[in-house]
């Protein structure tokens, strides 16, 4: 078995999405004055990889407190979209290369490479994103979730968020800001995209792994 971190690590000065302030982490506790430590966490629910629950855009959408731990775990498949250059769109004809294979899984991870500019201005600009016909297909196929190594799964500039209303109105939950999909290849593998359990979450830091049999 081999466990592959999908994970950026929350640090101070990390990207976060603009507008975001980003996360603090303070000495609470340190071994000088207190005998052990401890860190103060402060940061917004959907700082670094991270999962978008329902309730983020939709007023009455489920937290995901609400949902059973077995929603955050999958047989997943990672798409291969790194032809895509600044502001290209993922279409079905990416989803219909897995075919055969892609009705077996329960996520859906896309990977464009776009990790590679984390901590770059890069990082915000005009990454890849999904189709509305990629998101229908999501949906009618019952998958759990879908994931990307961008910072959403819509241009940055979007105000309405129309692709995240038509994705977790349908009870999906959305990962993004994942990195390492290089490192997987295009078998099918377990996904685990365990959030932070607080009551009422919106969405919450994950640490997402790939577990290659």
């Amino acid at each position: 078995m081999k466990v592959i971190d999908l994970t950026h690590t929350i640090k101070e000065g990390m990207p976060v999405f603009p507008g975001t302030e980003p996360p603090k982490l303070d000495a609470a506790s340190t071994f000088e004055k207190d005998g052990f430590r401890e860190t103060l966490l402060t940061m917004y629910s959907h700082t670094g990889t991270h999962m978008d629950a329902p309730a983020h855009v939709r007023k009455n959408g489920i937290t995901l407190d609400k949902f059973g731990a077995d929603k955050f775990v999958g047989k997943a498949i990672v798409i291969d979209c790194n032809d895509l250059s600044e502001g290209d769109t993922i279409d079905i004809s990416y989803i219909n290369k897995y075919k055969g294979i892609i009705e077996d899984t329960e996520f859906v991870l896309f990977k464009t490479g776009w990790d590679r500019y984390w901590d770059t201005e890069k990082y915000y600009g005009k990454f890849p994103v999904i189709s509305e016909e990629v998101a229908d297909y999501l949906i009618s196929s019952n998958k759990k979730g879908i994931g990307l190594d961008v910072i959403s799964i819509e241009a940055i500039e979007s105000e309405d968020l129309p692709m995240h209303h038509k994705v977790l109105k349908n009870n999906l939950v959305i990962i993004e800001n994942l990195c390492n999909l290089d490192q997987i290849g295009s078998d099918l593998f377990t996904f685990c995209a365990l959030p932070l359990k607080f009551i009422n979450s919106d969405g919450a830091s994950v640490r997402a792994v790939a577990i290659l049999d």
